[in-house]
């Protein structure tokens, strides 16, 4: 048994761990090259995020998908690495309209260099993405074109709030699905279809993609409540102190609005104050760390990672269907 990917994956096929490995050296290779320039400050830029790391679990799911097809055809490692500059791309401009100040452990592009330049940098890995896309076919554009409106009608989603009436939670579930679950889909989905798999099996790994990348949400939700930044590479209650409500707070407020206790509505009031105040946001973060909503949250992590693992029932038996059933485990025990 071998430990590849992020999280710890376990490979336990020599035949898949070579692949899965041959891919992903493939893929770090192509991002450095695409992210290259005749400027060199914008080299720079752009590169800031690529060296930095991560996890890289979009073109992860990208090679595990193409074992149901052929992993080595022509198209796979390309569309790992769109799928990966384009969610770079969205932490620049997550990272501006955040104000945050570390991503993966370093400081952020905007930190570094101003929300101007991280701005263009981002749209900068965009173009970029959209070179190498142009190559992979019409239909891979259209894909990608479709998830990228439904990543940015998340985000807008997000900004907008619950239409009155609809449930908050409901709300934020649907959030993620285009914010995050989008892209991720999109990785399962190009690595299946570029290797040429089956339609009825690209459509069970896009489900599941889908599923996968709502849970991977919910487990960050969870980390940037529970963790600190060594463990998460980000500055924790980076959502909180922007008023941005994610599924622990949204589950106190339920709480609070349901039961009515003294200390739930406090902690609402503490959430709802200007958490700008580092004292403040600290004892935010301590209280919610306590408090049953944190519990919940990772509750429904775990429900959505099984609903994930469910939907690959169809597909047949393999290694790399055993570990895609290991990434839902895997993330779930990032929730703790």
């Amino acid at each position: 048994m071998t430990v590849v990917g992020p999280f710890g994956l376990s490979v336990r096929d020599q035949a898949l761990e070579a692949d899965v490995r041959a891919g992903m050296t493939a893929v770090e290779e192509g991002l450095l090259e695409a992210t290259k320039s005749e400027v060199p400050f914008i080299t720079g830029a752009a590169q800031h995020l690529v060296r930095a790391g991560g996890k890289r679990f979009r073109p992860l799911l990208v090679m595990l998908a193409a074992q149901f097809g052929d992993p080595h055809a022509p198209g796979v490692v390309p569309s790992a690495v769109v799928v990966e500059l384009t969610h770079l791309a969205t932490l620049y401009h997550d990272d501006v309209m955040d104000d945050a100040g570390v991503r993966r452990g370093v400081p952020s592009a905007n930190t570094r260099w101003g929300n101007s330049v991280a701005v263009l940098t981002g749209d900068f890995l965009f173009a970029r993405a959209s070179h190498i896309l142009a190559d992979l076919g019409p239909e891979a554009v259209r894909v990608q074109a479709e998830a990228f409106e439904r990543l940015v009608s998340g985000q807008i989603l997000e900004t907008a709030g619950p239409q009155d009436g609809r449930d908050p939670v409901d709300h934020y579930l649907d959030v993620l699905s285009g914010k995050t679950g989008s892209l991720v889909a999109v990785s399962c989905r190009f690595g299946a279809m570029m290797s040429g798999a089956d339609d009825a099996v690209v459509d069970v790994l896009t489900q599941y993609g889908e599923r996968l990348g709502i849970a991977f949400q919910l487990a960050d939700d969870v980390l940037d409540i529970a963790s600190d930044s060594h463990e998460s590479g980000k500055t924790p209650g980076t959502d909180l102190r922007e008023g941005i409500s994610t599924l622990p707070v949204l589950r106190l407020r339920e709480r609070a609005a349901r039961q009515g206790l003294p200390e739930d509505v406090a902690l609402c009031e503490l959430l709802d104050s200007d958490l700008s105040d580092d004292g403040r946001h600290a004892e935010a973060l301590r209280l919610l760390r306590a408090h049953p909503a944190l519990e919940q949250a990772r509750r429904d992590t775990v429900r959505h990672a099984q609903e994930a693992r469910a939907v690959l029932a169809p597909l047949p038996e393999c290694e790399a269907k055993t570990a895609l059933v290991e990434l839902c485990d895997a993330v779930v025990h990032r929730a703790g």
